[in-house]
């Protein structure tokens, strides 16, 4: 081959060549194109689309109380931000906005001029939609593909979204440093007031703040945050948003900063804890999704009641305690709805500690009229008066003893509870049936798994929560009626949609008249029984309870007074959450009765509480305990007139109580005779004396209601 040939076929295969790889450049192209239009799809995740948003813990009346975030960001929509502040934002973060697919190729090839001329890199090229991309799904992403992955998920978003949601999504999405996300929480933080209410200066200063939320900071950096403010302003005077004269008025102004510290609300957070256990059990909502879910939770806590609750625990006086770390628990419910108005958790609380309110504890004697007399008083055969036995006698194998190891032999239920009997309520509990008193604890959702009967006495595996205790006085002052006691009243999503509220059955557990009977007894109880220590004016039932430290003689474990007003049911609980020889409580029930008193009175002081509870229009009262007098004065005289010339007269002082019965003894060989009886006096006439002959007579009081004697007088004497 020639040399002319093979110059023209090395010509031939080297224009091949060219157009073999001007072709594989066009298709490289076309593909990296294609990639770039479509690609989009496998940078964006439609979960990161749903930004976190901020859950909001709220009282009836709107009052926000805590805030569970991931980042603290409240959404709104895009209507909700004014017009200046969009065009604050597009002015100095992407003009071309309205006019770009995702890339403004213009803003791309001005920053690669302007890098060129300078050898460095100047200015950027992001739009807004590149920020959002960016900020969404390549917050992490170090590649060198970062850029490339941001124009893909750019352009996708373009193509998917209005431009209208973009800038939407952007505004609540943007960081502006302390903390906040998103313009609405911004603009609390800034100006404390809502984004839809943002002036023009305002929102122009937080549109400078999307450039470097931390070095522009009105709060750190004043001046460079106004500085920064002046600049938006000027851009927008340029993009034609606002006039010079309008945009040199807004320049002279200062930023208007109205920055207010949070408040530091500590006596809320056993409460709010209380509220995130409930979410999660009644309603699935983790604490992750709360955190990221952006919910409302609408919840029955009365401010005023939670922080007197908290004030008063800080008070080491009412906590017997022989050294540091006595803790405490307390709930209070509305009596109506169930509400729980009120919850502590532990002295000196903090969110996320062991809440001793859903603690079990030992409930010792207040749990007598739940186990013992309430269900005992549905049986026709018991009433508030029956007698019981009061000896200290063993049953099968258990053997209950009364304080002190004294001993009536007899003793009413009413007495019985009043002053906190042992032995009684051991024997009533045998003589009603274990099991059918455990039915009646289960009516009120307490479930133990004992069998003995030192349930009688709060002897328990497990124990009680503060909150079962709680729940299980409200039949008491609610025609025998039991409510699941609760913190959540409403729920609503993002989107302002209610999902949940609240709808807890009533369980009818005793009757309206063994719940009065009740009531009655457990008023006399704080009245005139173990529960009279403090001091409280107003209407109050209730019991005490403590139980005997396991391993120091004579101190104790847990101390508790569970009671109820006509409005509110409450329990309170104190001791220490380990119970060792080093760990006791001096003192029983009289402190945690002291303390729950108090607490109601300093609550009397802001919102008046009743005096008395009204009686139900389907039951009848309860006659009040009669106390039989001993009578030591009594006198026999004469009389005269009537069939009988010569009478015989007895007197004796009079009781204050006249339901009072008194008989009337004549003293005989055998058995002595009772001549008579008289109610509410204090004299009674014999008619017969007998013929020349020395009788003696004596006078007995005698209790109509549980049917008994007391003490005979002494004996006098009157012949003929």
């Amino acid at each position: 081959m020639d040399q002319h040939k093979k110059q023209k076929m090395i010509a031939m295969l080297n224009k091949k060549n060219i157009v073999m790889i001007i072709g594989l450049i066009a298709i490289l192209g076309i593909t990296g194109y294609l990639v770039i239009i479509f690609g989009g799809k496998l940078v964006v995740s439609e979960e990161d689309l749903i930004l976190d948003a901020t859950t909001t813990i709220e009282t009836k009346d709107g009052e926000v109380i805590a805030e569970l975030y991931n980042e603290n960001r409240t959404l709104v929509a895009i209507e909700q931000i004014p017009k200046h502040v969009q065009e604050a934002f597009i002015s100095i973060e992407d003009r071309r906005f309205y006019d770009h697919a995702g890339v403004d190729i213009q803003s791309v090839a001005r920053a690669v001029y302007r890098d060129i001329i300078a050898f460095a890199k100047v200015e950027g090229a992001s739009t807004i939609t590149q920020q959002l991309a960016k900020n969404l799904f390549l917050r992490n992403d170090k590649t060198w593909m970062r850029k490339t992955k941001e124009v893909m998920a750019a352009i996708y978003l373009e193509r998917k979204y209005t431009k209208k949601h973009i800038l939407e999504m952007y505004l609540n999405e943007i960081y502006f440093g302390s903390g906040v996300y998103g313009v609405e929480e911004a603009s609390q933080l800034f100006f404390s007031k809502s984004v839809k209410n943002l002036s023009l200066i305002e929102g122009a200063m937080l549109a400078g703040l999307a450039k470097a939320p931390n070095g522009y900071s009105p709060i750190d950096h004043p001046e460079k945050a106004l500085a920064r403010r002046n600049v938006v302003l000027q851009s927008m005077d340029h993009t034609g948003k606002i006039s010079t004269e309008t945009r040199i008025r807004a320049q002279g102004k200062t930023l208007g900063l109205n920055v207010q510290k949070p408040e530091e609300t500590p006596w809320v957070d056993s409460y709010v804890d209380l509220v995130i256990k409930e979410a999660a059990e009644n309603y699935e909502l983790s604490v992750d999704e709360l955190r990221r879910g952006g919910y409302r939770i609408i919840v029955s806590i009365d401010q005023t009641i939670q922080q007197i609750a908290y004030e008063q625990f800080k008070n080491d006086q009412y906590f017997p305690g022989n050294t540091t770390g006595t803790q405490g628990a307390f709930v209070m419910m509305d009596q109506v709805s169930g509400g729980i108005v009120a919850a502590i958790g532990g002295r000196s609380y903090e969110r996320g500690n062991l809440n001793r309110a859903t603690v079990k504890r030992l409930p010792g004697s207040t749990i007598k009229p739940i186990a013992v007399y309430g269900p005992a008083l549905m049986k026709k055969s018991y009433t508030p008066y029956s007698l019981i036995p009061d000896q200290k006698v063993s049953i099968d194998g258990y053997t209950a003893e009364n304080v002190l190891d004294q001993y009536e032999g007899a003793v009413s239920i009413y007495e019985a509870l009043r002053i906190s009997k042992n032995a009684p309520a051991v024997w009533l509990l045998d003589a009603i049936g274990v099991n059918y008193a455990k039915s009646y604890l289960e009516k009120m959702d307490i479930s133990i798994e004992d069998n003995g009967l030192a349930i009688a006495l709060g002897g328990l595996s497990n124990g009680i929560t503060p909150i079962k205790m709680m729940e299980s006085y409200r039949p008491f002052i609610h025609e025998g009626k039991h409510i699941e006691s609760h913190t959540i009243t409403h729920i609503y999503d993002r989107n302002n949609k209610l999902i949940a509220d609240e709808k807890h059955k009533e369980t009818k557990v005793f009757t309206s008249q063994v719940a009065w009977n009740m009531t009655e007894m457990l008023l006399n109880v704080v009245d005139n029984g173990t529960g009279k220590a403090g001091d409280y004016e107003k209407a109050l039932a209730g019991k005490t309870g403590s139980t005997e430290h396991p391993l120091v003689e004579g101190e104790y474990k847990d101390a508790w007074f569970v009671g109820y007003t006509p409005q509110y049911v409450s329990a309170l609980w104190m001791g220490y959450d380990v119970s060792d020889k080093d760990h006791f409580l001096t003192d029983g029930s009289s402190y945690p009765t002291t303390l729950t008193k108090s607490i109601l009175t300093e609550v009397d002081k802001q919102q008046p509480l009743e005096t008395s509870f009204e009686k139900p229009e389907n039951v009848e009262s309860l006659p009040e305990p009669i106390d039989l007098p001993k009578i030591k004065n009594l006198k026999a005289s004469y009389t005269f007139g009537g069939f009988s010339l010569v009478k015989g007269k007895l007197t004796w002082s009079q009781a204050a109580d006249e339901r009072v019965v008194y008989h009337i003894y004549k003293q005989q060989n055998g058995i002595d005779e009772r001549i008579g009886k008289v109610k509410g006096k204090h004299a009674f006439i014999i008619d017969n004396l007998p013929l020349f002959k020395t009788t003696s007579y004596y006078v007995v009081p005698y209790n109509p209601l549980t049917k008994v004697e007391g003490t005979r007088s002494n004996r006098v004497e009157l012949s003929l």
